[in-house]
Order: structure tokens, then C-alpha cells, then sequence
């Protein structure tokens, strides 16, 4: 991969404000890829996923990557880390879960999102960490054959019926 200028960095809870419009570019990314759903307005989704990112910051081993261009953020990765075992698949004591991953729309296909992955996957092994979750949205394939390239693979398909959301036909 050639270079991208860009350099990945740890974060902590400090962090956390400062994702926001990377957040609003992902969710409208989200709006873009599924239409059909009713999503939150930016200003309620933020204040719904800060919160979380807050609660979950604080639980031993979580953390966040920030990519930056000089001075911009221009990416970060969410990486929430929780106990195990998993109560199904043959786990490890500790399993991490990518929250987020969140490219700014002008770093789209620059590698930004492979140096995230990169550095979530060397953070892990740092910490002893050796499962991993990813979801993502049903429609969003771009992601999935990202996912499935770098040797993940589809484990359970998440089903719902959202109120806000008319039926497909």
C-alpha cells in the first residue's frame, strides 16, 4: 500500500467529543447505503452513541484509534472490549467488538480504513485479545467484502422489525 501521510494514534476517553462529525459522516454514509430505514436525526444519534462511547470507554481494555492527515482527524476506530467467555462459540476471557469505523467522505478509498483495521488488529494482540466482532449494516457490502478479505467471516445474521421502518415488499 502506498504511503497516505496518514498516522494512527490511541486514544482514550479524551477522544470522545472530538468523533462526532466523523460519527455524522458514518451515519449519513448509513442513510445513504439503506434509505428504507427510519434513522435518528444526526443530533439525536451523536448524543445516543457519545453516550455509549462514554460507558463503554471506561471498561478495561476498550479504546479508541484516531487516524489523522497533519492535523485532521480524517478516521477513528471504536473498539469496545467486554468479558467472556462467549456463552456459544469458543471464546477467550476478554472479546473485543468494533463499535465504530469511520472514514472521513474525502479519505474514502485512500487505505485509511486498512490502517485502522491494521492497528485495531495489533492493539488486540497487544492486549491478548484474539476474537473479534464487526457488525455492520445487511446492505452495506462495500464493508463486508472488506471484513471478509481480511479473514472474518459472517457468524449470525441479526434480524428486526423497526416501527419506524415500513416493511419491505
Amino acid at each position: 500500500m502506498e504511503d497516505t501521510g496518514v498516522t494512527i494514534r490511541l486514544a482514550g476517553a479524551e477522544a470522545v467529543d472530538g468523533l462526532e462529525p466523523l460519527w455524522l459522516s458514518m451515519h449519513r454514509h448509513h442513510r445513504e447505503v439503506a434509505p428504507e430505514l427510519a434513522m435518528y436525526p444526526d443530533e439525536r444519534s451523536w448524543q445516543l452513541r457519545r453516550d455509549l462511547y462514554r460507558q463503554w470507554i471506561t471498561e478495561p481494555g476498550s479504546f479508541v484509534l484516531l487516524a489523522e492527515d497533519g492535523a485532521e482527524l480524517v478516521g477513528y476506530a471504536f473498539v469496545h472490549v467486554f468479558a467472556g467467555p462467549d456463552d456459544t462459540w469458543v471464546s477467550g476471557d476478554r472479546i473485543a467488538e468494533l463499535e465504530s469505523l469511520s472514514v472521513a467522505a474525502s479519505h474514502r478509498g485512500r487505505g485509511v480504513g486498512t490502517l485502522l483495521l491494521d492497528a485495531v488488529d495489533d492493539r488486540l494482540a497487544e492486549l491478548g485479545i484474539g476474537d473479534l466482532y464487526i457488525g455492520t449494516l445487511a446492505a452495506n457490502v462495500g464493508a463486508q467484502r472488506v471484513y471478509e478479505k481480511r479473514g472474518l467471516r459472517p457468524l449470525m445474521i441479526k434480524y428486526a422489525r423497526l416501527a419506524a421502518s415500513p416493511p419491505r415488499d
